[in-house]
């Protein structure tokens, strides 16, 4: 736990525009509903898995939702499921995410929750392609740079809001197998830490959320690697939304569908030594079973 941990959080008082304050449960809510109810959400990366889960899962508790995805119509069907509106295009990109924000703030007149799930997961180490470190960086870091950049000068102004970014375990441990992916995901949990510890104390409230396997595309993709390491723990997109619905009614910057995690990144920190030796076990392991 960090010292500023359950410090500095909102006190009760009318939101802008009549909505329900920023983090603050509404009476005859459910545990999920709490704090999100009225809230207007965006969700990048939001036609298929985690952010297609993340989207139903806000909508269902009561927040009106963005739904985003460079696919127009894996975007359009989701929020049709959902209620939501469909603002395809580029969530990465300086002028996408200008536009992005721009259309969104049209539907829902103010952003109160940014989800930043948009991701890439490029294969290979350091003879990994000069493109693929770009995309890792552009899409897995950048992107939530350039958005919290964007939506900064109104949430400080209000005096509240919520980042909410898709990091991944790899972003607390690491990733074999995918050098960008482990480092783009380090970085985008270092700008999560920066972002709350800069601004906590004017209201903003940033949650990093890092699972495991989850059974998405991505997972699929992985091929016999991430059959071998995650698939024997993977969850369902739905758990994680749920877990990450849980996090920010509880106000918990670390959001881990996996508990597990919790205890490796400790085995990380307090003995690095022997963390790495472990993890190197998994990588001659993999390297014997023919997945690298």
């Amino acid at each position: 736990m960090s010292p500023g941990d359950g410090a500095d959080r909102p006190g009760p008082g009318p939101g802008p525009e009549g909505r329900a304050p920023l983090g603050q449960g509404v009476a005859g809510q459910g545990v999920a509903g709490q704090g999100v109810a009225g809230q207007g959400v965006v969700v990048t990366g939001a036609g298929r898995g985690i952010g297609a889960a993340l989207a139903r899962a806000f909508a269902e508790a009561g927040a009106r939702v963005v739904v985003n995805d460079l696919d127009a119509d894996a975007a359009k069907a989701v929020a049709e499921q959902c209620g939501g509106t469909a603002v395809p295009g580029d969530a990465a990109g300086v002028e996408g995410l200008a536009a992005l924000v721009g259309r969104a703030r049209d539907a829902l007149g103010e952003i109160d929750v940014w989800c930043a799930n948009a991701g890439v997961a490029p294969a290979g180490g350091s003879d990994a392609p000069a493109a693929a470190w770009a995309l890792a960086w552009e899409v897995n870091v950048l992107a939530h740079v350039r958005a919290a950049d964007l939506l900064l000068p109104r949430w400080l102004e209000r005096g509240g809001g919520r980042f909410v970014a898709t990091v991944s375990a790899a972003g607390l441990l690491t990733s074999l197998g995918s050098a960008p992916y482990a480092v783009s995901k380090h970085g985008a949990l270092a700008f999560a830490e920066w972002l709350s510890a800069t601004y906590r104390h004017r209201g903003l409230r940033v949650h990093a959320v890092c699972p495991q396997g989850v059974r998405t595309d991505m997972l699929t993709s992985s091929g016999a690697m991430g059959e071998m390491l995650l698939a024997p723990t993977a969850i369902e997109a739905e758990d994680v939304a749920e877990a990450v619905l849980t996090g920010l009614r509880e106000e918990r910057f670390l959001i881990l569908p996996h508990p597990e995690v919790a205890d490796y990144y400790a085995v990380r920190a307090t003995d690095p030594d022997r963390w790495i030796a472990g993890m190197n076990k998994l990588q001659r392991g993999l390297e014997k079973g023919g997945a690298l």
